[in-house]
């Protein structure tokens, strides 16, 4: 990244439905009263003050900071602690917050649960703005245009990012160990959820196709914040530059688009699930090296997280990125090695040390050079002896974006009626599970996915609205060796919608 800095960064109103218990290891409450320890106190009291939802809260948190508030530096957008305050010369949301709590900012920077309790003080503060009242304020689905606007976003298509990522991880559920060994929890949870304005936003997920390379998704960097060219004709592309963004996936998307920040990447991976967007076109020279002649010979990708915080770098996000390196590489003529493979560090005069000592280089090089292949696996509705369901899930070829010749679908009940893929798991180990469904305004708000781990049943709920034609992952988990239902479709859901069976997808990590 070129500034100076260290930087930041998807559902009518609705009733927060009833966890299953069959389903769900705990309910969600079970899981936050589960969590002790000084940041998860820090939760329930600014929870309990503010009258938040404290897995809301923690959810948006996670999603911005992994809940680490990196001793009070800043992010690269200029936001602070754990619930990333931005306090820059146009978003003064850490000076808000300084007002709402009574805190003085420079406490607010340093001390995470003064940074907890002002987070939720501003959130709380967007949400009377949406005239949410007491009663409402207990439903997390009807938060939605609070929790976007509380990204910041350029745009309202990044806000929409910035919200489906909080609330998938409400629905999938979260566990994080901070430091001194404390674990956070947020347990599955089944959501309808209120987009409000944001339901008819295009969705970024669902992908404006990106102009250089298939696996991505295009969003625009302001025209400020790179220069034109007509690379490999106007200079050679010999090099790849690997960046981390001090920041979250929507955050570093709307830095870009934002005309101050004057600097951009070519490429921007999210940790979850690898999740590509381009910015700048390959033959475009983006700002990203601090160096103009490499900024000229080289392509830049980010990498969502922070240096010092191993969590965010996913065997996901390694495969993701290797893959795209690999592709960079032979479209250019680049050799796959470390000399021309290159770290942000490595760039002579860098004063930034990213990706940081917590980057696999051994790891990602054998990604990138095909040395390692992973196990992987697909079943479809249509896959013969490998599919199962009852005749409720009936056949289906209306719906665009199916894998395969049609796809499952079947209305909610108040019983499991499970549809299930079956699969050979060739070693216990951990893997990597991915859905393919077709996304229908009318498809189910929380579509209940069961895993069937080496520790038992884990749910995932899913809005089959959003995020179709394209696999999506639901996680990492796991699974023991031999043939067995490994994932299933459950109909048992409050979630209101067709549900959809469609094509499951295993990849060892």
């Amino acid at each position: 990244m070129q500034n100076a800095r260290p930087r930041p960064h998807r559902r009518s109103a609705a009733i927060l439905s009833a966890v299953l218990a069959f389903l769900l290891l705990a309910p969600a409450q079970a899981a936050s009263a589960r969590s002790a320890g000084p940041l998860a106190d820090a939760f329930a009291r600014a929870s309990a003050g503010y009258d938040v939802p404290r897995d809301l809260l923690v959810a948006l948190a996670y999603a911005e900071t992994h809940l680490d508030g990196h001793g009070g530096e800043p992010s690269a957008s200029g936001g602070y602690g754990v619930m990333h305050l931005l306090s820059t010369p146009a978003v003064r949301v850490l000076e808000r917050a300084a007002e709402l709590t009574g805190t003085p900012a420079a406490t607010l920077k340093r001390d995470d649960a003064a940074n907890i309790l002002g987070g939720a003080a501003v959130l709380r503060s967007y949400a009377d703005a949406l005239g949410l009242d007491a009663g409402a304020r207990k439903d997390a689905g009807l938060w939605y245009p609070a929790v976007a606007r509380y990204g910041n976003a350029s745009g309202s298509e990044t806000a929409r990012l910035y919200a489906d990522t909080v609330y998938d991880l409400l629905g999938k559920g979260l566990v994080a160990t901070v430091a001194g060994g404390e674990v956070v929890t947020v347990a599955a949870v089944e959501l309808q959820v209120d987009r409000g304005a944001y339901e008819g936003v295009r969705e970024l997920a669902a992908k404006a196709p990106s102009p250089d390379y298939p696996a991505a998704s295009w969003v625009a960097a302001h025209a400020g914040n790179r220069a034109v060219a007509n690379r490999p004709k106007s200079s050679k592309i010999d090099r790849v530059v690997i960046h981390v963004t001090q920041g979250a996936y929507a955050g570093t998307i709307s830095w870009f688009q934002n005309p101050a920040a004057k600097v951009s990447a070519h490429y921007v991976v999210r940790s979850s699930d690898g999740d590509v967007t381009q910015m700048v076109r390959d033959k475009d020279v983006a700002w990203h090296a601090g160096n103009s002649s490499y900024n000229a010979r080289s392509i830049g990708i980010e990498h969502e997280g922070f240096v010092n915080n191993a969590s965010w770098f996913t065997d996901a996000m390694y495969r993701a990125s290797a893959a795209l390196t690999r592709a960079l590489c032979d479209k250019y003529g680049i050799p796959k090695d470390r000399s021309h493979i290159i770290g942000h560090k490595q760039v002579p005069g860098a004063t930034h040390t990213d990706p940081g000592s917590h980057w696999d280089w051994a790891k990602y090089m054998r990604y990138v050079t095909g040395d390692t292949a992973p196990w992987s696996a697909t079943v479809d509705n249509s896959t013969a002896g490998a599919f199962t369901a009852s005749a409720n899930w009936t056949t289906s070829t209306q719906a665009a974006g199916r894998h395969g010749p049609d796809h499952r679908q079947t209305t909610p009940v108040t019983s499991s009626d499970v549809a299930w893929y079956r699969f050979t798991v060739p070693a216990a180990a951990t893997y990597q599970v991915e859905v393919w469904y077709p996304a229908a305004p009318g498809h189910n708000v929380s579509a209940p996915y069961i895993v069937a781990t080496s520790s038992g049943s884990k749910t995932v709920y899913v809005d089959q609205r959003a995020g179709g034609g394209a696999w999506r992952s639901i996680g990492t988990f796991a699974l023991k060796a031999g043939t067995y239902n490994a994932v299933g479709v459950s109909r048992w859901t409050s979630g209101t919608g067709l549900i959809v069976a469609d094509a499951v997808r295993l990849t060892r990590l």
